[in-house]
């Protein structure tokens, strides 16, 4: 990334410096998991009673606003060069085939150490599919830079950019919008609210879910509370360790907290179906 992003600057290539960018976002993303590793280690306090895990849901925030503003910047600047050709400067197709072949291989070779882990782990595999298509970006840039060098076509390094941004615009957007839910609370991708109020209503002696709430403590750890209703009587130790490790295992719900009551409770903050109902009957 720093070596596109030099030489981008040095030659004035925009398509240099939009694959630096392109490149930029993989290590924001290895740097969070890093820093979410990092949030983890750090013990609550009486007033952080959660600890500082959320931490790593701003940084995503921070992180696709800051990418957002860049490629923007990015965009405009393109543009700029494409209507005025006075700005249309001439690019060394040379130095970017050059730059971006480093690319391409540091690309390639980190794809290939995920390409047996990625057999078996999901996850191992995105960032597999992630770093082939980085390789797959800089072999665009190749190509640009060959054109601009064969055919002199200066305007290709700007429509280069163009197509790289909108590459990234389409990623980071996504991120903007999870980061945002989660960061209001929101229930995480990962977690089918019907779902798990079905497993908990399903449990023995449960006749009823009420204030299920589910958010993320951070992009690693998903909290939630619920009360349960259980006539028969309230929920033993065992039961209520037996629901904490279904939960974990099969919706990967790390931070539980049940109440069992005798009859329904209905709070003035009750959920959103209670409080419909209310407003319907009145």
């Amino acid at each position: 990334m720093a070596i596109e992003a030099f030489y981008g600057w040095k030659i004035n290539s925009l398509a240099l410096l939009a694959d630096a960018g392109h490149n930029l976002s993989d290590v924001a993303g290895l740097v969070l998991a890093w820093g979410a590793a990092l949030a983890s280690r750090l013990r609550p306090n009486h007033r952080h009673t959660y600890g500082w895990q959320r931490g790593t849901i701003l940084a995503a925030f921070a992180n696709a606003l800051l990418l957002l503003v860049a490629m923007g910047a990015l965009a405009w600047e393109a543009v700029g060069r494409l209507t005025s050709p006075d700005l249309l400067a001439s690019a060394e197709g040379a130095t970017i085939m050059v730059v971006a072949g480093i690319g391409i291989v540091v690309n390639t070779v980190t794809a290939l150490l995920f390409m047996q882990g990625g057999k078996s782990d999901l996850n191992i595999r995105g960032a597999f599919l992630h770093m082939a298509a980085d390789a797959l970006v800089s072999a665009g840039v190749v190509v640009a830079g060959a054109l601009t060098l064969w055919m002199g076509w200066v305007w290709l390094d700007p429509v280069a950019s163009l197509l790289i941004a909108a590459v990234i615009l389409v990623g980071t957007a996504n991120l903007l919008k999870q980061s945002l839910h989660l960061l209001f609370d929101g229930v995480p991708d990962s977690i089918d609210p019907l779902a798990v109020e079905a497993c908990l209503a399903g449990q023995p002696g449960v006749s009823r879910v009420h204030d299920l709430h589910s958010w993320a403590m951070g992009t690693q750890r998903i909290a939630l509370t619920a009360h349960l209703v259980m006539p028969d009587g309230p929920a033993d130790d065992a039961f209520l360790h037996d629901v904490t490790e279904l939960l974990l295992h099969q919706f990967g719900i790390t931070h539980v907290t049940l109440q069992s009551v005798r009859t329904p409770a209905f709070p003035m903050c009750s959920d959103a179906r209670l409080a419909s109902g209310e407003k319907n009957a009145s």
